[in-house]
């Protein structure tokens, strides 16, 4: 099964873009359209939330998914790393109960074991060539 980080590695190829090999700094010029693109498509989104069109919502999510895998390459990171990274910390929410801790409003709330993500160890491993 494909990821979205084979698909964009796949339209870097086909259309030419930056696709770093290891975490680091794009030049500004690279920064400055992939700032762009992700403000579009994240307001583009929040937008079509507002709405009931479920197909216009899920286009305009996919959308700030591809644009962020897209910047992603551009600095050269594995998003898909990060992303597991971010998702063994959230895991760490549960109360000690084993269930989640929420706001009233439904926002999960860090329970009293939570971790925080180790971001920059993943980079650290990544630059390493450890992944």
């Amino acid at each position: 099964m494909s990821t979205p980080a084979v698909f964009l590695a796949e339209f870097h190829r086909a259309f030419g873009l930056r696709h770093a090999e290891s975490p680091g700094l794009p030049p500004a010029e690279h920064v400055t359209v992939h700032r762009r693109l992700v403000e579009e498509e994240a307001a583009e989104a929040v937008e079509a939330m507002a709405g009931e069109d479920l197909a216009h919502i899920a286009q305009e999510l996919a959308d700030v998914v591809y644009v962020a895998y897209s910047a992603a390459l551009a600095y050269g990171i594995d998003l898909d790393a990060v992303l597991a990274e971010i998702h063994r910390a959230n895991m760490t929410k549960l109360g000690p109960d084993g269930l989640p801790v929420r706001r009233e409003d439904g926002k999960v709330l860090k329970g009293p074991d939570f971790e925080p993500a180790d971001v920059a160890a993943v980079l650290q491993r990544q630059a390493a060539g450890t992944k």
